[in-house]
């Protein structure tokens, strides 16, 4: 009988260790939300120093890397993780959203003791579509661009209005484009697993709108909603 109790108490013990670390994971998930909305927000605040808004209703999808406090090295540089949102069918309204990667190239998330977020937004269908492989080479697998700052892209170059990707940087308060030309991004699997508690693919969350929103998402739709309510453009069928 003591051995049935006590074999029990420690499948009891490493049952509950197993939900605790669980949580543990899904709350960094949700954090990641959380700082993405808080980035986002910032930036947009000012108009004339942010996305240009017609840019941003063009766009069908909008990567956000919020800062970290401690970033992962690999070989070849350091990588920050990211969250990615597109619009349900290309056109519609803020989906659910997607976690990634990005790193390699001439990306410097922390340079000289100065943290920095990066955003970039997709521009079509085709290049959210590139988005989808395990691994993208930005410049190379899709055509990349450091974006335009203001109200609106009037003053913006030919390069810029032709690539599938914007991409822009803001480190102490400074919002600027820059290029992410040679990054490498990679879908995050095992996040999207733990904030949707089973396997889904990026493809599934952003382009076949398979999956809800979950509620720690709903802060950054809403964001996005503020300030982008419609727009972007059909994914089609392809």
């Amino acid at each position: 009988m003591r051995r049935f109790v006590k074999r029990s108490t420690i499948v009891l013990l490493c049952v509950a260790t197993s939900v605790t670390a669980l949580a543990t994971e899904e709350s960094k998930e949700a954090e990641r939300l959380e700082k993405a909305t808080l980035v986002l927000n910032e930036i947009m605040q000012t108009p004339e120093k942010g996305i240009p808004e017609d840019l941003l209703d063009r766009a069908v999808c909008v990567g956000i890397v919020p800062t970290e406090l401690r970033f992962a090295f690999l070989v070849g540089g350091n990588y920050g993780r990211g969250v990615l949102v597109c619009r349900r069918g290309g056109d519609g309204p803020w989906g659910a959203p997607s976690f990634f990667t990005l790193g390699g190239g001439s990306i410097g998330f922390q340079i000289g003791g100065k943290a920095t977020d990066v955003v970039f937004i997709v521009m079509n269908s085709g290049g959210a579509r590139k988005l989808l492989q395990s691994r993208v080479k930005l410049g190379v697998d899709a055509s990349a661009a450091a974006g335009p700052v203001g109200r609106s892209a009037e003053g913006a170059t030919d390069v810029q209005l032709h690539a599938e990707i914007l991409s822009y940087s803001r480190s102490r308060g400074l919002f600027a484009g820059i290029s992410l030309a040679g990054a490498v991004l990679k879908q995050d699997q095992d996040a999207n697993e733990r904030l949707y508690r089973r396997p889904v693919s990026s493809k599934e969350i952003l382009i076949e709108a398979k999956v809800s929103p979950p509620a720690a998402a709903k802060p950054l739709d809403e964001m996005l909603a503020k300030y982008s309510p419609k727009g972007g453009s059909s994914f089609g069928t392809s």
